[in-house]
């Protein structure tokens, strides 16, 4: 018969054994990512379709907390590439060893910390249902879990544990009993369960109005900022920025449209010629970048861009205020009032 020492051992053991086929899945879906990006295909090639920065990129526009590196980080193309292949790097590793079970619990810290960033950077995206807002919630519960449980008996941790055990503060990063009573090993279960439901609500709510209000989705469909528009003398600059819509699909600009107070239309140009659009008039911020495409001007989720146009019409133009018409193929339309003095 056990011990009431042993116990609490073998409790250790079958918690390991049951959330072994959490350990398994979770940890592939971080080392298949490094999988994708290195093995399958080559997605950290800077100029490549597919580029991993690019996606990073169109975290930007939704993301909580950790949008000011992400903007750094998608400004400076260089340490966005150091950035995205250390990320890549991290994710294989972590994923791996979580699944063998070697430094389980160093490793569920991992986990948590790729989940929860995740989760803050892309938690708003997801075309037909909260896609990356699952992903993140979901990883960071499964890496505080498997923290508690440890590998169990199915692990490297498990198969080493005699030379492990000779320093007893590696049970904080392999697996095995915790030196924790029954009532605090409660708390920290109680509390850490408590924590990481009320960031599931409070996500859901800020990406999602998943709580209370109308449900919305930010990736359906795209959504155009304009700002800084002016003309001066035969120039018409403005910004645009892409803060909405499918990750994967662009929006596709066939009309510039520019019309006095009257409705009387000043400038017009449609997606033939936008398709046609100098790039040396088009300024990109960062690494997702507006381009002329085969029948329209693409504007990719997270781009944000000057475009300068030039022409005669600007010339003269009586003091007064202007309308400035960006038309998506879809129909839909932003609008951002210009005044001439």
């Amino acid at each position: 018969m056990l011990t009431q020492q042993q116990e609490p051992s073998k409790a250790y053991v079958l918690a390991g054994i049951f959330t072994l086929s959490l350990r398994l899945i979770v940890g592939w879906t971080y080392f298949s990512a490094f999988w994708r990006r290195l093995v399958l295909e080559n997605k950290l090639i800077p100029d490549a379709t597919g580029y991993i920065g690019e996606k990073f990129n169109h975290f930007l526009p939704n993301s909580i907390g950790i949008k000011p590196i992400i903007e750094y980080l998608v400004s400076t193309p260089d340490l966005l590439w150091w950035a995205m292949v250390i990320f890549t790097l991290v994710e294989g590793i972590v994923g791996l060893l979580y699944m063998l079970g070697f430094f389980t619990r160093l490793m569920s810290i991992g986990v948590f910390s790729l989940a929860f960033g995740i989760l803050l950077g892309s938690g708003w995206l997801g075309t037909t249902c909260l896609d990356e807002w699952q992903i993140g919630i979901l990883g960071v519960s499964a890496g505080f879990t498997i923290f508690l449980s440890g590998g169990g008996k199915y692990s490297l941790d498990y198969l080493l544990l005699p030379k492990l055990s000779k320093n007893k503060w590696l049970v904080w990063l392999t697996s095995g009993e915790l030196p924790l009573s029954i009532k605090q090993f409660s708390k920290v279960a109680i509390s850490g369960a408590v924590l990481l439901f009320i960031l599931t609500l409070y996500t859901n709510q800020v990406f999602h109005n998943g709580i209370w209000g109308p449900l919305h989705n930010k990736s359906v469909k795209p959504e155009l900022k304009i700002s800084n528009a002016k003309i001066q003398e035969d120039i018409l600059t403005f910004k645009v920025y892409r803060i909405e819509g499918a990750d994967v699909y662009g929006s596709f600009l066939i009309g510039i449209t520019l019309k006095d107070e009257n409705g009387k239309t000043i400038l017009q140009k449609n997606g033939e010629e936008l398709a046609r659009f100098p790039l040396t008039r088009i300024k990109n911020d960062y690494v997702a970048k507006v381009a002329p495409g085969k029948h329209s001007l693409i504007i990719p989720l997270g781009s944000k861009a000057t475009l300068t146009i030039r022409s005669d019409v600007f010339m003269d133009l009586p003091k007064s205020d202007y309308e400035l018409i960006l038309t998506d193929i879809s129909g839909i339309t932003w609008k951002e009032k210009i005044t001439v003095n």
